[in-house]
């Protein structure tokens, strides 16, 4: 994928994007999550709460996505303020980067995460941190190859009755 536009996510493009993380978490997190948790997933209800999170929020999260070169939108990122506990902190969190599982490996991924970079360095912020499935290896490479670092941070993460631990990531960000 030689030519990427990233770019803010719209209300127009919840649907496209639930389908984007509905597809991503079924295909990234099979056999790390319960099948059954992961086969209830509906893309009607994650579009639903995209629009709700968008029409509600105040501008501290940033929801962007990745365009090919014929407009369709093939990745999704979210980042906003890092929360230690109710306490928001003066670091920033990257929440999600997901790519359509038949777009992996042609750089969305890299390119929604370097902008995420970028605007929480100009934004000021002295670290971007993130939590992975302790499990995932593939994106914890990715996140490597990028200069985050696991910092030694874990939190216990259920789902359906199973264990799924996380596990934090952090990068300094340039000022």
């Amino acid at each position: 994928m030689s030519r990427l536009r990233i770019r803010e996510m719209t209300l127009a493009d919840c649907d496209r994007v639930a389908e984007i993380r509905t597809r991503g978490w079924q295909s990234a997190y099979q056999g790390m999550m319960p099948q059954s948790y992961l086969d209830g997933l509906s893309v009607a209800e994650d579009a639903e709460r995209r629009r709700s999170y968008l029409a509600r929020g105040d501008g501290s999260v940033v929801n962007l996505v990745a365009e090919d070169t014929g407009g369709e939108v093939v990745g999704w990122a979210c980042h906003g303020p890092y929360r230690d506990g109710e306490a928001v902190t003066g670091d920033a969190e990257l929440y999600a980067v997901y790519v359509h599982p038949e777009h992996l490996g042609q750089g969305a991924g890299q390119a929604l995460l370097e902008e995420s970079v970028a605007r929480c360095s100009t934004a000021g912020h002295a670290r971007l941190l993130l939590w992975v499935l302790k499990a995932n290896e593939r994106a914890r490479r990715f996140y490597e190859r990028a200069g985050f670092r696991a910092d030694g941070a874990e939190e216990p993460f259920e789902v359906d009755g199973v264990a799924v631990p996380e596990v934090r990531y952090a990068k300094a960000l340039p000022r």
